[in-house]
C-alpha cells in the first residue's frame, strides 16, 4: 500500500491577479489547480487597474506591513529582469490641492515616522529628483516616495500564465458565473453557469467586486464598498515620465509602448450603468481627464485616449483586505481587496501556503472574513 499522499485539487474562481498568483503558487507547491473565469483573463478589475505599487499615506499597521512586503516581492521579480517594460520602480509623486499644504506636510511627517522613504519637494526640486514632470503644475510642496513603482497587471498575468501552463494548470475560460458547491457544510468544488461541476479539496473565490455576491449564497456576508471606476490608456506619446503621479485632478503612470495610464475619481458621476451591466461615459469627459494629465507632463503633450475600461473597483466595506478561509464554510477561501496590484504576489503566496498546509499565516490575522460575523 502506497504511503504517498494524494495531490490536493484546488479550484479557483477568478482570472485576475489574485486568482492567477495564488494558482501559480499552489502549482509550485505541487497542487493540482483548475482556474475558472467568467469571461477572459484579466477581463475585470485587473485589466483596468492603475496598479501603483505602494504603501503611502496612513493605514492600519498590519495593512501597511503587508503592502510593504507586497512591494518587496515585486522588487524580487524586478531584480530578475530589470528590462521588463511592464514592471518598473520610478517612485511615486503626490500632492494635495493648493491650500492644503498642512495636509501634505502632515502626511510626509507621518511617513517618515514609520520609516517609509518620503521626501518633501518644492517645485524647483521636482525635476532634479524625477524626470518628465511640469514643475508649474506642482504647488508649494509635493511628496516623492522613491521606493514605489508600477506594474501592468495584464502583462504580469500573461507572464504568470506561462508558468501556470508549464506546471500543468487547467484553465476554463468563459465559464460564466461560477458558484461554490458545498456538502456537509464544507466546500467540495465549483459549478459553472452551464451546470458543469468540478470537484476540489478547496476553493478560492477571487473575483474582485463580485466576491461578496459569490459567497452570499453560502450564508456569508462580506460588506462591499466597490465604486465604479475607469482606466484610460493613451495613444503613444513621447515623454520621460518615470514616477506614478497622484494629483488632485489626475493619476498617471507610465505604461508599455510609450503610452500612459490615467485614473481618478472626479468623473464617477458621469459614468452610466446600463441594464445589461455595461457602462458608458461621454467621450468629452474621457478627453478632459487626458487634458488634466497633460498639464502634469513636461512639455504638456497632446494626450489622446486610445481606449478606456469601466467597471467596479474592488473595495471591501471597511477598506481592509479580506483574505483567508471562511469560518462558516471550511475549505472555501476568499481574496478580496482594493490593493490587488500591490498585494498580488504576496497574497497569492500566503493564501497558497494556508490552503496547502492548513496553517494560518500571522500576517493575515486581521484580514480574516470572520471579522464581519
Amino acid at each position: 500500500m502506497s504511503s504517498t499522499p494524494s495531490t490536493k485539487r484546488i479550484a479557483i474562481i477568478g482570472g485576475g491577479i489574485l486568482g492567477v498568483s495564488t494558482a501559480v503558487h499552489l502549482l509550485r507547491d505541487g497542487a493540482s489547480v483548475i482556474l475558472l473565469t467568467e469571461h477572459g483573463l484579466a477581463s475585470e478589475a485587473t485589466g483596468r487597474s492603475l496598479s501603483w505599487l505602494n504603501s503611502a499615506g496612513k493605514r492600519s499597521t498590519p495593512y501597511h506591513q503587508l503592502r510593504v512586503v507586497g512591494v518587496d516581492r515585486y522588487r524580487t521579480l524586478f531584480a530578475a529582469d530589470p528590462g521588463r517594460d511592464w514592471l518598473q520602480f520610478g517612485g511615486g509623486l503626490m500632492w494635495n490641492p493648493a491650500g492644503q499644504e498642512a495636509a501634505t506636510e502632515a502626511r510626509h511627517h507621518y511617513e517618515k515616522s514609520i520609516g517609509y522613504d518620503s521626501k518633501l519637494l518644492t517645485p524647483g526640486r521636482v525635476s532634479s529628483v524625477t524626470p518628465g514632470i511640469d514643475p508649474d503644475a506642482v504647488p508649494e510642496h509635493a511628496i516623492f516616495n522613491p521606493g514605489e513603482g508600477w506594474v501592468s497587471l495584464p502583462d504580469l498575468v500573461d507572464f504568470l500564465m506561462e508558468e501556470f501552463h508549464a506546471l500543468g494548470g487547467e484553465l476554463v475560460l468563459n465559464a460564466g458565473k461560477v458558484s461554490v458547491t458545498v456538502d456537509g457544510g464544507r466546500a467540495t468544488g465549483v459549478e459553472t453557469a452551464a451546470g458543469e461541476t468540478y470537484e476540489a479539496d478547496a476553493v478560492l473565490v477571487a473575483c474582485g467586486a463580485a466576491t461578496p455576491a459569490v459567497v452570499a449564497p453560502l450564508g456569508v456576508e462580506i460588506p462591499n464598498g466597490s465604486p465604479v471606476s475607469m482606466l484610460v490608456l493613451t495613444k503613444p506619446v513621447e515623454h520621460e515620465l518615470k514616477a506614478v503621479l497622484n494629483t488632485p485632478r489626475a493619476a498617471v503612470r507610465p505604461n508599455p509602448g510609450n503610452t500612459l495610464a490615467l485614473d481618478h475619481d472626479w468623473y464617477e458621476g458621469h459614468i452610466a450603468e446600463h441594464a445589461d451591466g455595461s457602462f458608458s461615459i461621454p467621450d468629452d469627459v474621457v478627453q478632459e481627464l487626458a487634458d488634466e494629465a497633460s498639464k502634469l507632463i513636461a512639455g504638456n503633450p497632446d494626450l489622446k485616449p486610445a481606449s478606456w475600461k469601466i467597471g467596479y473597483k474592488p473595495i471591501p466595506g471597511d477598506g481592509e483586505p479580506v483574505l483567508g478561509e471562511l469560518g462558516q464554510v471550511p475549505g472555501c477561501f476568499v481574496a478580496f481587496t482594493h490593493s490587488g496590484a500591490t498585494l498580488g504576489l504576496i497574497a497569492g503566496e500566503l493564501l497558497a501556503g494556508e490552503i496547502m498546509t492548513g496553517t494560518k499565516h500571522p500576517m493575515l490575522a486581521t484580514f480574516r472574513p470572520g471579522r464581519f460575523v
